[in-house]
């Protein structure tokens, strides 16, 4: 762009700045984004909006998941409670029968979901819980109109192509945090490790969802270093996680974060990501009415139901609370 784009954010203003962006400006490195982090968070919100009906629309993105694989995860990830490292008494099971994983999709669809996404625990499927996968994912393809998604760690460039056969529209691998900060989270694997396999589904053709969790110790500059990631990597959906703390975990004693603290998440990762969905994830409870005003701060999708170990809103709570806002949620299929 221009080098007219590289004044100083807190001089044009975080309004004129989402014009901006409207009109085809990109945040780089090369900005100045710290004004993002102590501007007037109404105004941030304000532009973030805009941002938000410029690309997204009034369309709202809704997802669900189902823990296909639960517990006993070889990873030491600080935050979470399925890790094998941490001791918080999660439910564990291996991977549920097809015919329930069917039964549960086909729900969703029921209620106008857009998308269902079966998440497993573990670095990577075994052999035989692959397979398992492939035929699960090709039966929904077969007697389902919702759009699926798989979270089930790293995966090969041949394995990748099976689930896109199998009918498998997107794959989710989350960053988590900036690189920066990674290895007080996570030592079992690397950032490396994510960002490839992240490039192997999109050389694939599949959609990729990756985000991160908020509220683990790092700083501003950690989240906004994330976003950047997130846009050098052009992925179509961030999910932005708030940390519950769950006992057991060595994160269990962090402060929860404030409701303007994940406000201003939203907005900026919309700044730095405006063709993005940016989808509210775990942690809604930490908001009024479980982030009604996060939708009006840059978010334009959300995971809905039972969200893995934390709690979150109902799909026709959601759908209310959308209908209210003026958003519209019915999926593609109907």
């Amino acid at each position: 762009m221009a080098e007219e784009y590289r004044d100083s954010i807190a001089a044009v203003g975080v309004g004129a700045l989402a014009d901006e962006i409207i009109a085809g400006r990109r945040l780089t490195r090369k900005d100045d984004l710290k004004t993002l982090i102590t501007c007037d968070l109404n105004e941030l919100k304000a532009g973030a909006d805009r941002i938000r009906e410029k690309f997204s629309g009034n369309k709202v993105n809704l997802c669900t998941i189902l823990s296909g694989i639960e517990g006993r995860c070889s990873e030491n990830c600080r935050f979470c409670a399925q890790s094998g490292h941490n001791h918080t008494g999660c439910e564990q099971h291996g991977m549920l029968g097809e015919d329930e994983i069917i039964a549960a999709a086909r729900a969703n669809q029921e209620e106008g979901v857009d998308r269902f996404s079966i998440v497993n625990s573990g670095k990577t499927p075994t052999a035989a819980d692959f397979e398992k996968l492939v035929s699960v994912f090709e039966r929904m393809n077969r007697e389902l109109k919702i759009e699926t998604c798989a979270s089930v760690g790293f995966l090969s460039a041949e394995q990748l192509h099976r689930l896109h056969e199998a009918g498998v529209a997107a794959v989710h691998c989350n960053l988590e945090t900036s690189r920066g900060y990674f290895p007080e989270i996570c030592t079992t694997h690397t950032y490396d490790e994510k960002i490839e396999n992240i490039r192997r589904a999109q050389r694939e053709g599949l959609k990729v969802c990756s985000g991160g969790i908020i509220g683990m110790g790092e700083t501003w500059e950690d989240r906004i270093e994330m976003a950047l990631e997130l846009a050098d990597l052009h992925v179509d959906s961030i999910p932005i996680n708030s940390l519950m703390p769950i006992k057991g975990t060595p994160l269990e004693h962090q402060p929860r974060l404030t409701e303007e603290e994940i406000l201003r998440t939203v907005a900026i990762f919309r700044y730095i990501n405006p063709e993005a969905d940016i989808r509210l994830a775990g942690g809604r409870a930490l908001m009024a009415d479980n982030g009604r005003t996060a939708f009006l701060a840059g978010a334009s999708a959300s995971i809905t139901g039972n969200m893995l170990t934390t709690s979150g809103s109902t799909i026709r709570m959601d759908k209310e609370m959308l209908a209210e806002l003026g958003r519209e949620t019915h999926p593609a299929y109907c």
